[in-house]
């Protein structure tokens, strides 16, 4: 497939290289493109799915300037609420990041996924623990999106799960900055979470 990451960062380049190197075509838009980036109207048009990976606080203005472009594409936001200089989680109530994300885009296809998996494990000698699999959690009102996302968290090595409908952001947001205080709390960034599920 065709897979675009608005950002540059840890998160979108690692993911990135997965998703490359599990044969997918990847590219790269910013605000202010460099070597091989592409402007983020660009790069929206290219990719049949959109990843956001930039600040959450910078997701608002994003999404509405490039509402037209990604209207029908498949929108995976990675996003997390925190403020940018201390990790400390910014609390929505009733409500996440990726809800907002479906509301501000009703003709797209939002998928919140990814956000619970740091850089650092986006590895490919880093996804596994003990001989488990990462998993990649996945929230989407949207079935046909969730299960080509899931897919896609299957090609890059991890176990892609899906949870229900984006109402579940809210989890999926709350366990990510869980993660980020166990992380900041000591253990570091070399850790995930991996779902078990007895088979019957």
């Amino acid at each position: 497939m065709n897979i675009s990451f608005i950002g540059a960062g840890n998160v979108a380049s690692s993911l990135g290289n997965l998703f490359a190197n599990a044969g997918h075509s990847v590219k790269y838009g910013t605000q202010n493109p460099k070597d091989n980036q592409l402007f983020v109207a660009d790069a929206i048009s290219f990719g049949e799915v959109v990843c956001f990976a930039i600040p959450f606080s910078a997701m608002n203005e994003v999404l509405s300037a490039n509402k037209e472009l990604l209207k029908s594409k498949i929108v995976v936001d990675i996003t997390n609420a925190i403020n940018i200089a201390d990790w400390s989680p910014i609390f929505l109530g009733e409500d996440s990041g990726g809800e907002q994300t479906a509301r501000l885009l009703p003709e797209s296809k939002v998928v919140k996924a990814f956000n619970t998996i740091f850089a650092d494990v986006m590895k490919v000698d880093k996804q596994q623990f003990d001989g488990q699999k990462l998993t990649a959690f996945i929230a989407s009102d949207d079935s046909e999106a969730a299960a080509i996302i899931k897919r896609l968290a299957d090609d890059a090595g991890f176990n892609g799960f899906i949870v229900g409908g984006i109402k579940n952001a809210r989890h999926i947001e709350a366990m990510a900055h869980l993660n980020i205080a166990i992380a900041l709390g000591g253990a570091g960034t070399d850790a995930g979470f991996c779902y078990f599920q007895r088979k019957v």
